[in-house]
């Protein structure tokens, strides 16, 4: 879906009109888990858990990459989250057949069990561009 929204935009005392179209992707999913590990898991483990998740995308066509990170927020509003992990699919049907899968499956049972809090969020990026 396109649309264009033009608002006032005000950067260092100037104002002015921009125009901004928005298209949400039309098969593309991202994955993302935000977790929060418990603190008795010694930062080896964290470490071999991450190479675990990391290994998943050779072996479930659907997954097309993997990206991870620490907080590094400076706002403290991450309520306690520590680590962010994101997947890339082509679809939704890719995310159900990536969730079904017995390595995904096997290596959720492993990770989650560590995990204080845990949050997943799929959803379809959208494009912003500014004109």
């Amino acid at each position: 879906m396109d649309s264009v929204i033009s608002f006032p935009f005000c950067l260092i005392s100037c104002l002015s009109v921009v125009d901004i179209e928005m298209e949400e992707s039309r098969g593309l999913v991202k994955h993302i888990l935000i977790a929060k590990f418990k603190d008795e898991i010694p930062p080896q483990k964290i470490e071999e858990l991450i190479h675990g998740y990391a290994s998943l995308v050779p072996l479930i066509q659907p997954m097309k990459s993997f990206h991870w990170g620490n907080d590094v927020s400076i706002e403290n509003l991450q309520e306690g989250f520590t680590h962010v992990f994101e997947s890339t699919f082509e679809s939704l049907e890719g995310v159900a057949e990536y969730v079904a899968h017995p390595s995904h499956v096997e290596f959720a049972n492993a990770f989650l069990p560590s995990l204080e809090k845990v949050i997943v969020i799929d959803y379809k990026p959208t494009t912003v561009n500014l004109s």
